[in-house]
């Protein structure tokens, strides 16, 4: 039977001034100093922000220019073989074989993570039933959709019991339903199996509903660090919803003084003072509007690459 370790109480991830450049003229990581705990991480940022980079420093297969990188306590520049012994990696590219079987595969990238053959088929059979691909096991690869593919990409990197898992992008060139399905799988690991997750991602929101702390980088720089609800917190904005009647609603409130922005269905109103909230109600039971929503609006983490004058109202 697969036994998923316990959740690491050593610090998860440590760098100082890590720094990766291509060729001394691209810059994929600059000066990035951080510590990260264990649990479930969002690795965010745009597109070439540099997380794949960080990625794959983390697993010692490539080397940083300049800066130190600790991962479970080890450095993966010196020993690489340790690091990817305790961490499971899911890539973000294509790169199962079309030709075997996921319990073929699966065995097999148990067996070069150091397994005896016998165990390397029992924990293959395990994580594939762990990732809903039991039935489908024997089946080639190459007829899977793409959510089998990804979920058997996260099978294999599961097979060898690791204390981190690292995810480039495990939702990408999925539908709704089959993004909705890989998160709660990667939530389930992480909440049930004591595993730490680092999720790589550009899709914020998807990073929001699963995570309890956030890494941004952006142009290979830290953004910012630190625990999800801190990221989004309550704001010093109110949120008004009606279903209908907003126009009007807007008015009301914009001719008591009340500056309005509209953001889809919804109107934010700045929490000034205590009488918004009064103010707010009273216009809408003298409007006989049906009210569906009046509380202070969170931040998300998409505002941390928004410029503040943008994000503010």
């Amino acid at each position: 039977m697969l036994a998923f370790p316990t959740l690491c109480l050593v610090t998860l991830i440590v760098t100082q001034a890590l720094t990766k450049t291509y060729g001394g003229r691209v810059t994929a990581l600059a000066d990035l100093s951080v510590t990260v705990e264990p649990g479930v991480i969002g690795l965010v940022g745009a597109n070439g922000a540099g997380k794949s980079t960080f990625l794959k420093i983390m697993l010692g297969l490539i080397e940083p220019t300049d800066g130190s990188v600790r991962v479970l306590g080890l450095d993966p520049t010196v020993e690489p073989d340790k690091v990817r012994s305790r961490v499971g990696y899911m890539p973000e590219n294509e790169s199962l074989p079309p030709d075997v079987s996921a319990a073929e595969f699966v065995t097999h990238m148990g067996r070069i993570s150091g397994l005896p053959r016998t165990a390397a088929r029992e924990r293959a059979s395990e994580a594939l039933r762990h990732v809903g691909l039991y039935e489908e096991r024997y089946r080639q690869i190459g007829g899977y959709s793409t959510g089998m593919k990804q979920r058997a990409k996260l099978a294999q990197a599961l097979v060898h019991d690791p204390d981190l898992l690292l995810l480039d992008e495990p939702t990408n060139g999925l539908d709704p339903a089959g993004r909705d399905a890989m998160l709660a799988l990667v939530h389930r690991i992480g909440a049930e199996f004591g595993i730490s997750v680092v999720v790589c991602s550009h899709l914020l929101g998807e990073v929001e509903r699963i995570c309890d702390s956030l890494v941004a980088i952006e142009g290979g720089r830290l953004l910012r660090s630190g625990s999800m609800s801190a990221m989004t917190e309550a704001s010093d904005v109110l949120a008004v919803e009606v279903s209908e009647g907003a126009p009007e609603l807007a008015a009301a409130l914009e001719a008591l003084g009340l500056p309005v922005r509209h953001e889809g269905r919804m109107l934010l109103v700045p929490l000034e003072s205590e009488e918004a909230y009064d103010q707010i109600l009273r216009a809408v039971a003298e409007l006989d509007l049906p009210l569906h929503r009046l509380d202070q609006r969170r931040h998300r983490v998409a505002e941390l690459f928004t410029p503040k004058e943008t994000a503010d109202v």
